[in-house]
């Protein structure tokens, strides 16, 4: 099994490609979908750097795998998708945050919560196989309730959950994000993998002005993890995680991110082709017709 990396400076997020280079099955994970805030454009620049490895290397696309539904960045997902004819798939809590969203972003009635938008839905414990890849699901919520973690032979692929040691978890602070499962998640489910297991984050910041670095190991993260090494209580996990929570700005791209994260990286729109996306004023918390506060 081979792993290549693709960084997108823009959004700090890792994209990763595993393939088997004898057979050339692949899946993609966490692909992203370029998005210019101020320009209110897409472009496929992250996509088509992943595309031309895909076809220079001659692989076999079965599966886009997404983490979670990520608040900081737009899926690629529909345009590898529409490429390759690779299934989209995500954990089956994603139901979960396509019904809080809704309600936050007021989507309507016909906006469906079933996890439909996607080609599969994935359980905690599940094992399937793209192509000769042999792939098992991982249920690691608290940054969002829906995030799964994905190993694959000797590596996990953590999204938001877990980043290298000097960065340390995911946020916990986004609506059904629980600092108490992210413990659980971390501290009980991925420390029980063998200490050899490669660890591939889903972001890197890097802190301090380092350079850019997106691996390290179960055994590195339970002994030097800045925010959850092994040995820390859940208590103390928990009042560290809220108090850093408290201190972070919302995502640059949170609304744009979610809408059309729910829907498997589709971009909301009607039957004229037209795309609209929906931008909650003051956090959407009501107001009266001003735009002030409503006491």
């Amino acid at each position: 099994m081979k792993i290549e990396t693709f960084y997108d400076a823009n959004t700090h997020t890792l994209t990763y490609v595993v393939y088997d280079e004898d057979t050339k099955d692949a899946v993609a994970i966490d692909p992203v979908l370029d998005f210019d805030p101020i320009a209110f454009r897409v472009s496929h620049d992250s996509v088509d750097r992943v595309a031309r490895f895909i076809d220079r290397e001659g692989l076999q696309l079965h599966y886009v795998l997404e983490t979670h539904a990520h608040a900081d960045h737009l899926s690629g997902a529909q345009a590898l998708k529409q490429r390759y004819g690779a299934r989209v798939a995500i954990g089956e809590h994603i139901q979960e945050v396509q019904k809080t969203f809704k309600e936050i972003l007021e989507l309507g009635d016909d906006f469906p919560t079933d996890g439909s938008q996607f080609d599969r839905l994935l359980a905690d414990g599940e094992k399937f196989e793209a192509g000769s890849l042999k792939i098992e699901v991982i249920h690691t919520p608290g940054h969002t309730p829906a995030c799964v973690s994905y190993r694959i032979a000797d590596a996990v692929f953590t999204g938001d959950a877990l980043f290298v040691e000097d960065q340390g978890t995911g946020r916990t602070d986004f609506p059904k994000g629980s600092a108490e499962a992210l413990y659980a998640s971390i501290h009980d489910k991925l420390y029980s993998l063998p200490d050899e297991t490669r660890v591939f984050a889903g972001h890197d910041y890097q802190p301090n002005g380092r350079p850019l670095r997106w691996q390290t190991t179960i055994g590195a993260s339970k002994a030097r993890n800045v925010q959850l090494p092994a040995g820390i209580s859940r208590e103390e996990f928990v009042e560290r995680r809220r108090r850093r929570d408290a201190e972070l700005d919302a995502p640059r791209l949170l609304y744009p991110s979610i809408q059309v994260n729910i829907q498997a990286g589709r971009l909301p729109g009607g039957e004229t082709g037209r795309r609209f996306l929906k931008m909650p004023l003051n956090g959407g918390a009501p107001t009266d017709v001003a735009g002030f506060p409503r006491l």
